[in-house]
């Protein structure tokens, strides 16, 4: 009897292996699934990515933008900011 035990014991555990391949927690089609949400979580971080890469340039472009307009500010029509004092050095000719 206990000869036979052997063989029923192992076809039961390969049954059990078997059934968690396909249908259990890892199975071949749990694996697809999450490849396939793992290609579209990829496409909508390039996305993101795209958008915070756009913002980033506006901002960099206001930036720049701003400080132009307050260099032209100050050499061409003499402003200042609160606090400041203005001071003109005139070469001699």
């Amino acid at each position: 009897m206990g000869s036979r035990l052997v063989p029923v014991m192992l076809l039961g555990l390969l049954a059990v292996v078997h059934a968690q391949l396909w249908v259990g927690r890892g199975s071949v089609g749990s694996v697809g699934e999450m490849q396939r949400k793992l290609e579209q979580q990829k496409a909508a971080n390039a996305q993101a990515q795209q958008a915070n890469d756009r913002l980033a340039a506006e901002v960099r472009d206001l930036k720049e933008g701003l400080e132009m307009v307050e260099e032209k500010a100050r050499l061409e029509l003499g402003m200042v900011k609160p606090n400041e004092i203005y001071v003109n050095i005139v070469a001699p000719k």
